[in-house]
């Protein structure tokens, strides 16, 4: 009888091993922590960040994190650097190199270029008494006791912490600068917090021919084939001026059926809401859905500063909009 491993014990393990790795690490955070941040929040150029292996993975993480919550960063190759590459570093730039050993080759032989040029070094090392540490403007000490994998070869512990030493370096950062979801949103506007807090009403809307509407003369059948048109689940309805006075949606439809009200032959002045919600094309997207939250209803009219319905959308554009 073959004996299935067990998996979940070995997950375990390794989880144990990486939360001890990150408990670890508070015994760090002391004033070189502090220097490291002031280096970086005063930096006038960019934070350049480098490693080589799986700690250039772990810096390629971090470059972007620093870059997306406010602090100017990119990721170069120590290798590459080498060969050209170090050109992309400036003398008001700051180096963020990482490597476990605080051995790497690569790094080390651009050492002597970065302090000709008096370039800030912070090193991030799991060895204090390492070339890169006693070379360092600023060491931050990121030593595990033990890697998670069982022959102590594979990077895991180690470059969880010292992934979870440049996000404190990077929310520390972030805080420090003041930023906020806005900014966020800036540096990410293609994503979900981007449109929910970028993307306005004017930016989803049926604008044209596109907009339902019809007369208050307009026979309720008629009505419903403007709605069919569209496609949005309600109509406008404007006066002899092309202003609102009032609105026609599926619900209003059902409640004409309840009341087994002619539809042939009763105008839509006789059945429509004549107070509704309305927007205007500057909101926010976001504050739209919120408010058709609050009000329970599928869709809205954006009206110009005269009343005039300029456009219309549904739950189901702000869905394909990516705000909901």
């Amino acid at each position: 009888m073959t004996v299935e491993f067990d998996y979940q014990k070995t997950a375990q393990r390794v989880l144990d091993i990486e939360k001890a790795a990150i408990d670890g690490l508070y015994q760090y955070l002391d004033q070189a922590f502090n220097h490291a941040c002031r280096l970086m929040f005063q930096c006038s150029g960019k934070i350049i960040v480098t490693g080589m292996g799986k700690s250039g993975h772990i810096a390629h993480k971090i470059a972007a994190t620093l870059a997306s919550t406010g602090t100017p960063a990119f990721f170069v190759h120590p290798g590459e650097a080498s060969h050209g590459d170090l050109g992309m570093i400036s003398k008001n730039d700051v180096v963020l190199a990482l490597s476990n050993s605080g051995e790497s080759s690569e790094i080390i032989s651009l050492l002597p270029v970065l302090k000709r040029r008096a370039i800030p070094l912070v090193c991030l090392t799991g060895n204090p008494a390492s070339t890169m540490a006693r070379e360092a403007n600023v060491h931050l000490c990121t030593r595990v006791e033990q890697e998670a994998c069982p022959l102590g070869l594979a990077p895991t512990a180690s470059t969880t912490a010292a992934l979870v030493m440049g996000d404190a370096l990077a929310v520390s950062l972030l805080e420090a600068r003041g930023f906020t979801a806005d900014d966020f949103a800036l540096s990410h506007p293609g994503g979900a917090l981007g449109k929910r807090l970028l993307l306005r009403v004017a930016d989803l809307m049926h604008q044209g021919d596109r907009v339902p509407k019809v007369a208050l003369d307009t026979l309720i059948i008629d009505a419903l084939l403007e709605i069919g048109r569209t496609g949005l689940g309600f109509t406008a309805v404007v006066d002899a001026e092309q202003r609102l006075v009032g609105v026609y949606t599926d619900g209003d439809l059902r409640r004409t059926l309840d009341q087994k009200i002619d539809v042939h032959h009763t105008a839509i002045e006789e059945v429509m809401t004549r107070r509704c919600t309305t927007v205007h094309a500057t909101m926010l997207a976001a504050e739209a859905v919120q408010l058709m939250e609050e009000k329970k209803i599928s869709g809205l009219l954006v009206l110009d500063a005269e009343q005039h319905p300029i456009g219309a959308f549904n739950m189901h554009d702000l869905l394909l909009a990516g705000v909901i």
